[in-house]
């Protein structure tokens, strides 16, 4: 009858989703002692009802200003308090901006390392292209919040990196195949030198989720299509080019944890058969050649994502291109991606890099 009387009233569902979301942050604070709570003012809080928790956390505050004002400036606005000291150290370098390749090295690795490395085309000539798909809403499956800062974090990178971002949302399996079909026909990888795809959504140990999906009827879309549709018969414009395939889903569905799993239950037998697709090339290539998969966990096991800040998974995998793509090619950077969750701290999880076919090492040289 509740669930009934909040769909009539869709307003008062969005207060309580608030009103919980809220409650979470600020549990989050005092267990993790970003707020400086007195024993009592902590024992009062950990001891309240989930409902309650909200109004002893402002009754504390109110007893401790400076506390507030700590609270609301650093930690909850992210502004740092400002020295006056003439001696103070200089603020550290920032670690969320994209660190440039110089000019100079950039041209020294394209020249000794010519047979080793693939070719980037000169940014005045080249049209890079990315393509986004998540899916956050779903008809029988939770709401996977936090990746809105999925979407918006990778979209920035990748067209920091000089890629034109399409992102599409809301995709059942048939659509999400459609959108990758058009993506792959486009005429601008003709004129392009790699691609990225980044896939998220609730998944399956052998694909991706669409909107639709349940026990009952699942809307999956397999992984093999992806790897089908770019291939060497399939998609011309990116023959010889570097394909780079990310996926922020679970694998598996084991139960429980710290921050929202990116997994329906586990379904029983799910395996895909293979399309056969005609041999249409006109001289002899390898039929799936120079891809990369970078999943967000290993076989069989689940993904997690922080419904306040997004997924480790993609939040490492940002901070990783930012520091190092000017200077480390692609696999490089994703072992220090995986090296970041090598001794995990709350939950277990391990990005896996699979499905190798580079011929070569592919540098972004981010600014050339």
């Amino acid at each position: 009858m509740a669930e009934s009387n909040h769909r009539k009233n869709p307003l008062k569902m969005v207060e309580i989703v608030g009103k919980n979301l809220l409650t979470s942050v600020l549990e989050n604070l005092v267990q993790n002692d970003v707020v400086k709570f007195e024993e009592e003012d902590k024992e009062k809080f950990n001891n309240a009802e989930w409902r309650d928790k909200r109004w002893v956390f402002v009754d504390a505050l109110q007893r401790n200003p400076a506390m507030a004002g700590h609270v609301l400036t650093e930690k909850i606005l992210n502004v740092k308090s400002k020295s006056h000291d003439v001696n103070a150290a200089e603020p550290a370098e920032s670690t969320d901006v994209l660190k440039l390749c110089p000019r100079e090295e950039f041209l020294r690795l394209s020249t000794e390392m010519a047979d080793e490395i693939y070719p980037i085309k000169e940014r005045n000539n080249r049209t890079r292209q990315a393509l986004i798909i998540c899916n956050t809403k779903f008809e029988h499956l939770a709401l996977r919040y936090g990746a809105d800062f999925d979407i918006s974090g990778m979209k920035g990178l990748l067209e920091d990196l000089g890629y034109a971002v399409s992102v599409e949302e809301k995709l059942t399996a048939r659509d999400m195949e459609s959108v990758l079909r058009a993506f792959a026909d486009r005429q601008e990888h003709s004129s392009s030198d790699s691609t990225f795809l980044v896939l998220m959504s609730h998944g399956t140990p052998d694909g991706i989720c669409g909107t639709m999906h349940s026990d009952k009827t699942p809307d999956v879309l397999p992984y093999e299509t992806i790897y089908q549709i770019f291939n060497s018969c399939n998609c011309r414009g990116l023959r010889d080019k570097p394909k780079v395939i990310i996926i922020q889903a679970c694998r598996g569905g084991s139960p429980g944890g710290v921050w929202v799993r990116d997994s329906p239950a586990a379904l029983e037998d799910n395996s895909f058969q293979s399309q056969k697709l005609d041999e249409d090339a006109i001289s002899l290539r390898h039929k799936e050649k120079d891809f990369i998969i970078f999943f967000s966990s290993t076989p069989n096991n689940l993904s997690y994502r922080d419904p306040i800040k997004g997924s480790p998974f993609i939040t490492e995998l940002i901070k990783c291109f930012q520091k190092y793509s000017c200077s480390c090619h692609l696999v490089q950077i994703f072992r220090k991606v995986q090296r970041s969750f090598e001794n995990p701290t709350t939950k277990a999880q391990l990005p896996s890099i699979e499905r190798i076919t580079l011929t070569r090492d592919f540098y972004l040289f981010p600014g050339n």
